[in-house]
């Protein structure tokens, strides 16, 4: 056998992997903002839904942002009960956190596979009632 025939392909091999790591490496990377709106808009898109409660509404200091407010809210899917809540501080725009109270009926949407994965809020839908 050549090896002489091998080399090209051996260097050939090894650029195309140096290029790829030089690509991943360079690639800008998902802001948490922009990971939890695509999350938002994969489950309005593929949810299902089902009633709830709000808990309760949390207003948390946070570094530069001033406050993070996050909505706490439960219901249950296939006689499982889920607790869960949502980062709603770019969306209130959106909804009023102070008409928020102990008690008030909701709509949740959840992902069907992973029933944990839920939202209250998102840019096109809204599931508090008034």
């Amino acid at each position: 056998m050549n090896f002489a025939r091998l080399y090209p392909l051996l260097l050939g091999g090894a650029a195309t992997l140096a290029l790829a790591v030089a690509y991943a490496m360079r690639r800008k990377r998902k802001t948490p903002e922009e990971l939890e709106k695509e999350r938002r808009d994969w489950i309005n898109a593929v949810g299902r839904i089902t009633d709830g409660t709000v808990i309760d509404v949390h207003e948390l200091p946070s570094g530069n942002n001033g406050s993070a407010q996050l909505l706490i809210y439960q219901y249950d899917v296939a006689g499982v009960s889920y607790e869960a809540s949502q980062d709603v501080t770019y969306l209130r725009q959106l909804i009023n956190l102070h008409s928020c109270r102990l008690g008030l009926p909701t709509s949740v949407k959840y992902d069907p596979h992973n029933p944990g994965n839920s939202i209250v809020v998102s840019e096109s839908w809204i599931g508090l009632r008034r």
